[in-house]
């Protein structure tokens, strides 16, 4: 997938400001992806950004002017390069003779994930994706929405071509579902490794993305159940005592 671009060289316009080429604008983008991806918003602050870098924090203020404003950017300068990449992916599937099978759609939506597995700034950048995604604030789902929608959108409309008896509602609860579960799998929060390693078998890389595509696909293909109505507590069972149930 493509890299990020870099960001154009600035020049001393007044005092303090930086001057000559330099990368540092990127720096702390790089900075603040490992930064927010490990401790979050909250938890990050400006002066340990700046310190990773090894500049002031009024440095840092000077190129972005907040922390929510360094936030936004080091997350959409990834994202939409995903989401512009998925696009792509599926343009190329749709330009073909023949249409697009279930499991090339969803090799194709997750193959820019997938891909950033290969280098410590991608993993940081999957690790502030996986974060963002469970965050429900205004500011979370706007950055999502303008990265991600478009895209998904169209993914949705071609799984549903390809898996006829899918609802529309059955098929945006589903794409949810995988977005959770392939952003668990490439994570470095899940447990593949620890209990692959106990096992003596070890998974990734191409073994890593069909075993993900296999199960997702059979997600999308399977039949749900009807939903069974809700059956009245008879007098008896309503007096008793609630049962706990351990998690």
């Amino acid at each position: 997938m493509t890299e990020p671009r870099k960001r154009p060289v600035r020049r001393r316009v007044g005092p303090g400001r930086p001057e000559g080429p330099s990368d540092l604008r990127d720096r702390i983008l790089d900075a603040a992806e490992r930064k927010f991806g490990t401790l979050g918003f909250e938890g990050a602050s400006l002066r340990d950004i700046a310190g990773e870098v090894g500049v002031t924090q009024a440095l840092v203020n000077y190129y972005f002017h907040s922390k929510q404003n360094l936030f936004e950017e080091a997350y959409t300068r990834r994202a939409e390069l995903i989401g512009q990449d998925r696009l792509r992916r599926l343009e190329a599937l749709r330009a073909r003779e023949t249409p697009p099978t279930l499991p090339e759609l969803i090799e194709a939506f997750i193959a820019g994930i997938m891909a950033l597995r290969g280098s410590p700034a991608g993993r940081a950048f999957i690790r502030l994706q996986a974060r963002l995604n469970i965050e429900t604030g205004r500011t979370a789902l706007r950055l999502r929405r303008d990265s991600y929608d478009r895209s998904s959108h169209a993914y949705v409309q071609e799984i549903r071509r390809c898996v006829p008896g899918l609802t529309e509602a059955q098929a945006y609860t589903r794409f949810v579902l995988m977005v959770g579960a392939y952003l668990y799998a490439v994570s470095d929060t899940n447990r593949l490794n620890e209990l692959s390693d106990e096992s003596g078998t070890v998974v990734g890389g191409a073994d890593l993305m069909a075993e993900t595509v296999a199960f997702l696909t059979g997600g999308f293909e399977a039949v749900s159940r009807p939903s069974q109505p809700a059956r009245k507590p008879s007098p008896a069972r309503s007096r008793a005592a609630p049962r706990l149930v351990g998690g």
